[in-house]
């Protein structure tokens, strides 16, 4: 399930972002890759420890507490603190899955769950897109600054070429209270039908209390704690 939020970071949010950018220190990329990864991995990264990344992973861990849309399609129990990555011209990042198990301050979380959110504008760069190898074949994503996707961490996944400019980015991961993808979208299915009804009827309406009963007694078979 691939899910575009948009508006993640405001404007002003996103510029922040790009103004602490500019000054961080960048290291390579594959410092934080696994062994499959590093051989295919060709990027600049902040170091994930560095001030500059904490800070800038506080404001998205924020914007991620007041989306509604992330909190329903991640239904999220840890999340990675966010990192930091750029593309100059010639990186690029080849097919790849993501590491199953991530280790955050000596404690294990399982990654079901990748997110990346755009800090640069489609018409910065040129190339970069984020391919993701979906059910319905591949879909390649270029966002407006400020947007995000989120998709399956099971999926192959690719960052194609950057031409011209710089593609800049954050990326993290999420356990999520539901491990199979399958169950977690049909719940933002019903999710996001039981928003839509609400528009058209009230809410003690008998089809709105009997959907968001069976949302929540699926959300009680599957979780995960």
């Amino acid at each position: 399930m691939l899910v575009h939020i948009p508006n993640v970071l405001t404007a002003e949010e996103v510029a922040l972002c790009r103004q602490r950018l500019e000054a961080a220190e960048w290291v390579d990329g594959r410092v934080t890759a696994g062994d499959q990864s590093a051989k295919v991995k060709h990027n600049l990264q902040v170091p994930e420890n560095s001030p500059t990344a904490r800070e800038l992973g506080d404001i998205v861990l924020r914007a991620l507490a007041r989306s509604p849309i992330f909190a329903s399609a991640a239904l999220p129990l840890h999340v990675y603190p966010p990192m930091f990555n750029r593309y100059d011209v010639g990186m690029t990042f080849n097919t790849h899955v993501d590491n199953a198990i991530r280790n955050v301050s000596g404690r294990r979380m399982r990654t079901d769950v990748s997110s990346t959110l755009f800090l640069s504008a489609p018409e910065e760069y040129d190339g970069g897109e984020l391919v993701i190898e979906d059910t319905y074949g591949a879909q390649a994503v270029k966002l407006p600054a400020g947007d995000m996707i989120v998709y399956p961490a099971t999926s192959l996944h690719r960052v194609n070429a950057v031409t011209r400019g710089s593609r800049w980015a954050s990326f993290f991961w999420t356990q999520s209270m539901i491990e199979d993808d399958r169950q977690r979208r049909l719940l933002f299915e019903m999710d996001m039908s039981i928003i839509q009804m609400r528009t058209v009827v009230p809410d003690d309406h008998a089809s709105v209390l009997g959907l968001t009963s069976c949302y929540h007694n699926l959300m009680r078979m599957w979780c995960k704690m």
